[in-house]
């Protein structure tokens, strides 16, 4: 997946599912649970067991979800290419990891560096990550995006961390390209339990609301 296809199926979803589970009975399943509900990016976090293994089976079982799955909390340089060899389609990182950033840039995989700060935001920029994740966002808001675009008009950022269906349109209108949905749409107990219409349901409910907000 290239930059352009990973940000314009960003943008046209306006949602990255995070997904962090102890464990996933079937990756298949969750990715078409999600996909059915209209999200259709799905990162899993090297804070889940076997996240490797995860990523490959739900990779090769693609055709059949139609989900584009990628890896994050992405620390180091050797994450970042066990992930890539796995089949990961893009990188994310909670926040400014330039090793990482190499790795997926010579691989021509999409990454996604986290950043809080302006300086943070423009040092993600400056090292290729054409979308910067915003974590943690619950701490100062919606309106943080809309001073960050002051002197940042064109950076596309993503919002990570405390976002919900009720928060979220907010995000969008301060500017966001897209938002991250974590344990508000893919509770981690619903994954181990393989309640996998109960996690359709809630992302269906999800994008709705994001529907309404465009």
């Amino acid at each position: 997946m290239t930059d352009d296809s990973f940000f314009a199926q960003l943008a046209a979803d306006r949602c990255l599912a995070v997904v962090r589970a102890v464990e996933i009975p079937d990756e298949a399943l969750l990715c078409r649970a999600l996909v059915g509900g209209g999200i259709r990016s799905i990162e899993l976090t090297f804070t889940t067991p076997d996240v490797l293994l995860h990523v490959e089976r739900a990779v090769a079982t693609s055709a059949d979800h139609g989900a584009v799955v990628g890896v994050g909390t992405v620390m180091t340089a050797d994450q970042a290419r066990a992930a890539i060899d796995v089949g990961a389609q893009f990188l994310v990182t909670p926040g400014l990891r330039p090793d990482v950033a190499q790795v997926a840039a010579s691989a021509g995989i999409p990454f996604c560096l986290g950043a809080m700060t302006p300086t943070e935001v423009a040092q993600a920029i400056d090292l290729g990550s054409s979308v910067v994740k915003i974590f943690p966002a619950r701490q100062l808001g919606p309106a943080y995006l809309t001073d960050l675009h002051g002197p940042y008009p064109d950076a596309q950022l993503l919002p990570s961390g405390g976002i919900d269906a009720h928060n979220a349109p907010a995000y969008l209108d301060a500017g966001a390209v897209a938002v991250c949905c974590g344990t508000s749409v893919v509770p981690p107990a619903s994954v181990a339990a393989a309640d996998w219409d109960e996690i359709e349901a809630r992302a269906t409910a999800f994008t709705k609301v994001l529907n309404r907000s465009s």
